[in-house]
């Protein structure tokens, strides 16, 4: 069993920039490919980036390509996302997610753990 616990959400202005984390509980956390999905009121789940355990590949929803970064940090048991640029179209809820198949997958179902998420809210 894995536990995720998101942080770094918060309220910023759009242009700005905001930096997520994930912490992973378990000794396996290098082996799970790890995912950033987000929900704004009223709309489903979507896929924002996702890193295999590697490190390599990443992919990215369209709207975030240039602005965000997913990165981990398999020593700390960590993911993160850099979101820079911000825009009031970003703000949803931030879902961490792992696949115990280690893969970047940017498919909501193909996911075994979730975090309990982190408001991120961009004004204009």
């Amino acid at each position: 069993q894995v536990q995720l616990v998101e942080s770094g959400g918060g309220l910023v202005q759009a242009g700005g920039s905001l930096r997520l984390s994930c912490a992973a509980s378990g000794r396996t956390f290098s082996s799970y490919g790890m995912g950033w999905f987000r929900q704004a009121p009223g709309k489903e789940r979507e896929f924002v980036a996702a890193i295999s355990w590697s490190g390599a590949p990443t992919y990215y929803i369209d709207s975030v390509k240039g602005r965000f970064t997913i990165s981990r940090d398999n020593a700390k048991n960590t993911v993160y996302l850099q979101m820079n640029s911000l825009k009031p179209e970003d703000t949803a809820v931030y879902y961490c997610a792992a696949n115990r198949r280690g893969r970047a997958f940017s498919t909501y179902g193909l996911y075994d753990y979730w975090g309990q998420g982190t408001q991120v809210t961009v004004s204009s």
